[in-house]
């Protein structure tokens, strides 16, 4: 499919690009974090958030919040599901990296149609906000040797939350705190909601 800058106007119905913050402290901490064959996610990591910039982030972008900063490394080429949250996501792009995202506004009937989803080539050391109506998972592979990207949420996000039973249709999406998930058939797991249909996109 077609790889679309993130500079391009595409985009910015999905985030924007954060001007002005310095993260540097944080991008070097990011190089003792490891890097799989497969994905690896890490909602809060203690050496990120003892960085200086944190405070930063928390208070330009968070409006003073309390925040989470985790990473997602790994190595990955296809979409397996999109998940959004109630509030907007930082990602800072510790190398290059593709996002595969769409619009909440698309679910229909709790389906998703992959035909939708674009995709962006974030460029390292670029900090984007992910917009809360932003469909989105794993970042894939830009080039060989994988991916490595910090992400910034309201803290407890993504972590253990108990289930319960369902009095909407969007709680068979929710799989953890403030965050709702569907997931390709193709990549599901039992139990999880099947909520995306078509193509399970393949970037090679």
């Amino acid at each position: 499919m077609q790889i679309q800058k993130v500079t391009d106007a595409a985009f910015s119905k999905y985030g924007k690009i954060i001007e002005g913050l310095d993260c540097t402290d944080i991008v070097e901490a990011m190089g003792a974090t490891p890097c799989p064959d497969g994905v690896t996610y890490v909602p809060g990591d203690a050496s990120l958030e003892a960085c200086a910039s944190a405070e930063d982030i928390a208070y330009s972008l968070y409006g003073g919040m309390p925040i989470q900063i985790g990473y997602c490394n790994g190595n990955n080429h296809k979409l397996n599901g999109l998940e959004y949250h109630r509030d907007s996501e930082i990602n800072i792009a510790v190398t290059d990296m593709i996002l595969l995202i769409g619009a909440e506004q698309d679910i229909v009937d709790g389906k998703y149609d992959t035909s939708k989803v674009e995709a962006f080539l974030i460029p390292q050391g670029t900090i984007i906000e992910v917009y809360a109506t932003t469909l989105h998972f794993a970042p894939c592979n830009a080039n060989a040797g994988g991916f490595k990207c910090v992400v910034v949420l309201p803290k407890g996000t993504n972590t253990a939350i108990e289930k319960r039973a369902p009095k909407t249709p969007e709680d068979e999406m929710l799989v953890a705190r403030n965050k709702w998930l569907l997931m390709h058939p193709e990549a599901a797991n039992p139990g999880q909601y099947v909520g995306l249909v078509g193509e399970n996109i393949t970037l090679e």
